[in-house]
Order: structure tokens, then sequence, then C-alpha cells
């Protein structure tokens, strides 16, 4: 048994197969609410209407997924040319700890515009710097990088950790281990008032247009895909593999950097641990559901940050734990991955 690639699917194969994949999440997530004692129609109603039901409601999912929007690019970069990158965790850490060392006084007397700017920019430093080092491991010593990747997750947030317990710690924040507040300058503005939808979602738009940009438009984006598709074959024909995977690297983790910048500047105003309930994870996710093209990335995010907003919503009003949106999210991503491969492949005997 193999797998064979078709030349030409069908509109059905096309179609079909996302399409039975989605109705199998949705029969499997109908199971999983009537073992919870829920009414599965009642309790999708109340997902949808708590995601997007009213204006603050679909400001909210905006607002959840802004970081999915990074993290999700950063992946959906990596991936594409077989950077195998797990580590947009420590990554979004790292450009938020950036933002609350700069953003807090170092940088006092700067103009909001040019503060934002150099916060933004030192976040996606320190970002790229964390993928740099593992892209290198891989390239020159043959490092995997799923493994150095996931591992510097840890020694990250440790890191970040004794930083808010020691020299980070706000004097005023009665024992809780966080960082001041950064100055107002240093914050990104609301797009509505009294609401907490910011700048951050405006920013993660222009990335994710300009990452697709890059992908369709210029010689890099071209050599990212070559590389992904086989390395072997792009220096065969002078695509200089280790310089493409190091320039991917850096654009990858300075993506899931501006995730931290994005939260710390525009919704929390300080750093603390519990500044990500799992974007850095959550992004492999939204990554994946877009095939990894850099617009699917928007629609996946906003869908995946929907999930959690309104089972959030549910949970209050229909008594069904909200642990009901990872299912989801899980099955969702379980079904729709062999449903998109054999829309371009079959299995062939012999």
């Amino acid at each position: 048994m193999r797998l064979e690639p078709i030349a030409r699917p069908s509109a059905a194969r096309l179609f079909g197969l996302p399409l039975a994949a989605l109705a199998a999440t949705l029969a499997i997530g109908a199971a999983l609410v009537l073992a919870a004692g829920g009414a599965p129609l009642a309790v999708f109603g109340l997902i949808l209407e708590g995601a997007a039901g009213s204006r603050f409601a679909l400001l909210e999912t905006l607002n959840r997924a802004t970081p999915l929007i990074f993290t999700g690019l950063a992946v959906a970069v990596a991936f594409r040319a077989r950077l195998w990158n797990i580590g947009a965790e420590g990554q979004l850490y790292l450009g938020a700890l950036a933002t609350a060392v700069l953003g807090t006084g170092a940088l006092a007397g700067w103009p909001a515009a040019g503060l934002l700017a150099a916060l933004a920019r030192a976040a996606a430093a320190v970002g790229a710097a964390a993928l740099l080092g593992p892209a290198l491991l891989k390239t020159r010593l043959g490092v995997d990088e799923v493994v150095t990747t996931l591992l510097l997750n840890f020694v990250i947030l440790l890191l970040v950790s004794m930083l808010l317990e020691g020299v980070l710690k706000d004097p005023r924040a009665m024992g809780w281990p966080q960082s001041a507040r950064l100055l107002p300058e240093a914050r990104l503005p609301r797009i509505v008032a009294g609401l907490r939808l910011h700048w951050g979602f405006l920013l993660a738009l222009a990335a994710a247009l300009a990452v697709w940009f890059v992908e369709a438009r210029t010689a890099f984006g071209y050599e990212m895909r070559a590389v992904g598709l086989n390395a072997r074959a792009a220096a065969y024909a002078g695509i200089p593999v280790g310089r493409v995977i190091a320039r991917t690297a850096v654009l990858s983790g300075g993506l899931a950097a501006l995730a931290g910048f994005s939260e710390v500047a525009g919704l929390r105003g300080n750093l603390t641990l519990a500044l990500s309930p799992g974007f850095g994870y959550t992004g492999i996710i939204v990554a994946m559901l877009a095939l990894l093209h850099p617009l699917g990335v928007v629609l996946a995010a906003v869908f995946v940050a929907g999930i959690f907003v309104g089972a959030d919503a549910m949970s209050r009003a229909a008594g069904v734990p909200s642990y009901i949106a990872d299912l989801l999210l899980a099955t969702a991503l379980l079904a729709m991955v062999p449903a998109l491969m054999f829309t371009r492949y079959r299995l062939a005997w012999g």
C-alpha cells in the first residue's frame, strides 16, 4: 500500500472530503455534548452566539484571534520551509519580556510612535534570535529542531519566572510575580473606545498580508517553498538551503514574538506568567487548518478564537464544561489533516 499523487483532483474530492471532516467533527462534538448532559443544537447555538452574537462578542473574538494570527503565521512560515518550529510559545514570551523591559522606563521620553516601533522591533529581534539558534544547529550539525525548539519553551518560561520573581518584580504588586506597568505612550491604542480590541489586530492583519506577499511575489518566498518541497533538489538547483532556513527562522521567530508584544502593549499592560494560555501551541492548529496559507491563517485564527470565546459564554449558560472547545479543535485537526491529504493523494495497492 502506498500514497499516489492525483494529477487532477475532482471538485467532489476537493470539497467533499473537507466537508466530511467537518461533519465528522460536529458529530463527535455532539456526542461529547450529550455525554456532558447538554443538548447539541442548543450548545452549538450558544457557542455561535457567544462568539459573534453581539458587537462585544465579535470584537472579543477578534481580540482573542490577534495573538493566534501572529503565532499561526510563525508556524506556517517555518513549516513551509520544513523548519519544524514548536517554540512559538517561548518566542512569544521573549517578545513580551523585551516589551516589558523597554516599555516600563528604559525608553522614557520617546514619542509614542517611535517608542511602539522600537518595542516591536526589539520584540521581533529577540524572537528571531531564539529560533535562529536551533535553525543553525539543524543546518550545521543536524540537530532535530523539534527537540531544541520544544525544550527552549521551558527554558524561556523558567527565565521569565525567575526575572518576575526578581529584578522585574513590581514592588507595588503586593507580592504577585508581575512586571511594572508600561508607560502610557508604550500602549497600543484601542480600536473601539471602552472595548479591548486594540491596534495589535491591525498589525496582525498587516503581517498576514506582508507574509503572503513575501511567499507569493518574492524570490525568497520561492526559495522557501522549494526548500520545503525538496531541500536536496533545491540545493542542486543552486539555492543556498542553509541561508534560506536561517532567514525563515528569523521571520518565523519574529512573528511569534510580535504576539507577545501585542499582548503586553495592547491588552494587559504588563508581563505575567499567565500571559499566554498556550497561544504558541494553538498556533500550530491554526497553521494546519489554514493549510499554511498566510491569509488562511487569519480565517483559521478567527475560527479558533470564536470557538474558545463562544465556549466560555456557552459554559456559563448551559453548564457544559468549556473544555469542549479544546476537544472540538483537536477533533477538527485530526479529521481535517487526513481529509486534506486525501484531496491530493489516494491509496494504491501493489
